[in-house]
């Protein structure tokens, strides 16, 4: 259903209610709300508004809900006629930045607007995540940058909180010129890109409390309206502009002619729940325009909400139902029954700039990257690459016990092989706690600061007798409330439940728990996404299958697939114990962590992005031979494919071969931001990647 239909059929829902001057405590229980109202709340979570630019969402917004938008930006609509008149408003925008700073590199730089949050991790929880920045066309995607994490050795000494100033954000862009083309100017609003995130029992995301304020005002707005002929007096409500600066837009709507006998606030949300009267006096410039039209104080409700401030913080469904009643009681309107009303859908981001040409790669790469495969946890994405590959190959595919794939063509005798893996970092369930806390252990290198406070997802196994899982359980990654070192130690995640009701779900130790991810399209020819290492290579090795005729193998070559390469190269291990002997080298297929960023030093690992793949020369586990990147490279340039070639840190699956006597070479990408939720890659090299597998595995050269 679309979002429009939504909130036509939630205005249609409200008839049957009752408006009156009066209203009595509501119970308990009526506060609580099912799964579809959170949903329907959480959907205001998402709505793009940043402090200053809400004139750049506020007409959609106001158009969807027959509502006005104003110059200021605030959305407003009056209902009846008379006195009395109650003003009843909800804060619309939230703390973000604004671009201070477009590079000749292609980089920009941010600065808060206001205050921003006062949580003491919020710049930091902006690392390695996807944003997106408001252009005047509209929303234009970014990831900001993170140290790499294969790169440790060299940020060890790096434990300072992040503030905002340390931020830099990538839009894929090569140049100020192609910044410009984007459409990005300086003091552009910046915000995330996150999905409406409901959970068991409540809504998480940046400003949830504050967000469920407004979905509060719709709600009851739409009831008012349904039957307005029962209404006594005006009620005018208010979606304002400018909260974070000291509610400068319901300042303004007052100042300019809007004038009450009671104004009603529902705030932003506190560590607890707030209802009392506010004196003039107290709320400085705002509330001494309210005391200019004769009214003395302001009723004062905000939600209790658990991780303030972060952009994980959780508002409850009974605190979202109180929020609502308590606002209608204030407001002197009794309600029978009010439905919840949806926001519309975030503005989709602008993909005009995209070079077309690269659209069947990208969309390919999405459709592996979006998947969960933690290490030991990888059957999902292995289904994917056998359902991916030509019917050759996937009649020839062979899944061992640990759920290894291998495809073998060409004639007999010694091999080559081609390895990617399937794995991603991510987390598995160490312990779960009485009140449902779950104490987490990594599985690979995960950046630990890079997923405090985010979304959470706990997946579940298939039953026995099903093929898929059952979809996994929303949580959030708990976040300190106070810190003074950037990394977070023991990682935890809470999914709303108890510990009985996690464990009735089937939650139990081992599980893996990732956090939610998309793979995007980034400037022209850029990616972003987790798990890019390995997914990446994962693609390369399907679409080099799907160009090559087995017949026509010059000799042996086995194409490979790895499980648990994050967590010590245990299924390349088991592969090289059956085939070590027969191979005559190795080529793993894996990222080449760059240190093309702005947060690395240049003196090693300088690969970048968009001129070619790259030879994995040297690496923590190994060195290849001289002879195979000769090889290699007279191959590449036979074929007109630009290379590249580095030194870097990690290690990868060929290794485990070397210790067989089969050398090892990685075939490579540039990666900037390695072991984040925000790889990138640039699709360009991606794509010659292929080729020169394709070269490589054909080719006669050195067999």
């Amino acid at each position: 259903m679309t979002t429009s239909r939504r909130i036509a059929c939630a205005l249609c829902a409200c008839a049957t209610i009752a408006l009156h001057p009066s209203l009595s405590a509501s119970s308990s229980s009526q506060h609580a709300l099912g799964e579809d109202a959170l949903a329907v709340v959480a959907s205001w979570v998402a709505v793009d508004a940043v402090t200053g630019y809400e004139r750049r969402v506020a007409p959609a917004l106001a158009a969807a809900l027959g509502w006005q938008a104003d110059a200021y930006g605030n959305v407003v609509t009056s209902i009846g006629r008379g006195t009395p008149h109650r003003i009843v408003a909800c804060a619309l925008d939230r703390p973000g930045y604004a671009v201070s700073q477009i590079r000749d590199d292609g980089y920009l730089r941010l600065h808060r607007i206001g205050s921003g949050s006062r949580h003491p991790l919020w710049d930091q929880q902006f690392e390695a995540q996807q944003v997106r920045v408001m252009t005047k066309a509209g929303p234009v995607a970014g990831v900001v940058a993170r140290a790499n994490g294969h790169f440790g050795a060299q940020h060890r000494h790096e434990t300072r909180v992040v503030t905002a100033d340390d931020l830099w954000l990538d839009v894929g862009a090569e140049s100020r010129a192609d910044v410009e083309a984007f459409g990005i100017e300086l003091l552009d609003p910046v915000s995330r890109q996150l999905p409406a995130w409901p959970i068991a029992g409540g809504v998480a995301g940046p400003d949830a409390g504050r967000r469920a304020g407004c979905a509060a005002v719709a709600s009851l707005a739409a009831a008012v309206q349904a039957s307005a002929a029962q209404l006594h007096g005006r009620v005018t409500f208010v979606m304002s502009a400018q909260q974070v600066l000291g509610w400068i837009g319901l300042s303004s709507l007052i100042a300019r002619g809007e004038r009450p006998d009671a104004v009603i606030v529902l705030a932003p949300g506190s560590a607890t729940r707030t209802d009392d009267r506010r004196a003039t006096a107290s709320l400085r410039d705002f509330g001494d325009v309210v005391a200019s039209t004769g009214v003395s104080d302001v009723r004062w409700l905000a939600p209790a909400v658990e991780q303030a401030g972060s952009h994980m913080e959780v508002v409850r469904g009974d605190e979202i139902g109180w929020l609502r009643d308590a606002a209608a009681e204030a407001a002197g309107l009794r309600v029978a029954r009010a439905e919840w009303v949806a926001a519309p859908a975030p503005a989709p981001l602008i993909t005009t700039h995209h070079e077309p040409g690269l659209a069947d790669l990208a969309d390919e790469l999405t459709a592996l990257v979006d998947l969960y495969g933690v290490s030991g946890h990888e059957t999902m994405v292995g289904r994917a690459v056998l359902a991916a590959l030509p019917a050759w190959a996937r009649d020839r595919a062979v899944v061992d016990d640990l759920g290894n794939i291998t495809v073998e063509a060409g004639p007999p005798g010694p091999a080559t092989v081609f390895m990617a893996h399937l794995d991603e970092v991510g987390y598995v369930v160490e312990s779960i706690a009485e009140d449902g806390t779950v104490t987490l252990a990594s599985r690979g290198g995960a950046l630990g600061s890079a997923w405090e406070g985010q979304t959470a997802l706990l997946h579940l196994p298939a039953p026995a007798d099903e093929a898929d899982a059952p979809q996994p359980i929303r949580g959030v990654f708990r976040v300190r409330d106070t810190a003074d070192t950037r990394h977070p130690g023991q990682m935890r995640a809470w999914f709303g439940l108890d510990a009985a009701a996690l464990k009735a779900r089937g939650a139990a130790r081992g599980m893996p728990v990732t956090n939610v991810k998309h793979g995007l399209r980034l400037g022209r020819t850029r990616y972003v996404g987790r798990a890019l290492d390995d997914r990446a290579g994962t693609l390369a090795l399907v679409r080099a299958l799907h160009r090559i005729t087995p017949t026509q193998l010059p000799g042996r070559v086995v194409f490979a697939w790895s499980v648990q390469e994050e967590t010590g190269l245990y299924g390349a291990a088991a592969m090289a114990q059956r085939l070590g002997r027969e191979t005559v080298r190795i080529y793993s297929v894996d990222t080449f962590v760059s240190s093309d960023t702005p947060l690395e030093s240049p003196h090693f690992a300088y690969t970048p992005l968009g001129r070619g793949p790259v030879l994995r020369a040297i690496e923590n586990s190994g060195v290849s031979p001289d002879g195979e990147r000769a090889r290699v490279r007279r191959i590449a340039a036979a074929a007109g494919i630009p290379l590249q070639i580095g030194l870097t840190q990690g290690g990868t699956d060929g290794t485990a071969f070397t210790f067989r006597g089969a050398p090892n070479q990685g075939l490579s990408w540039p990666g900037r931001y390695s072991h984040s939720p925000g790889e990138v890659l640039d699709l360009r090299d991606l794509d010659a990647l292929v080729r020169l597998i394709v070269e490589v595995a054909t080719g006669s050269d050195g067999n």
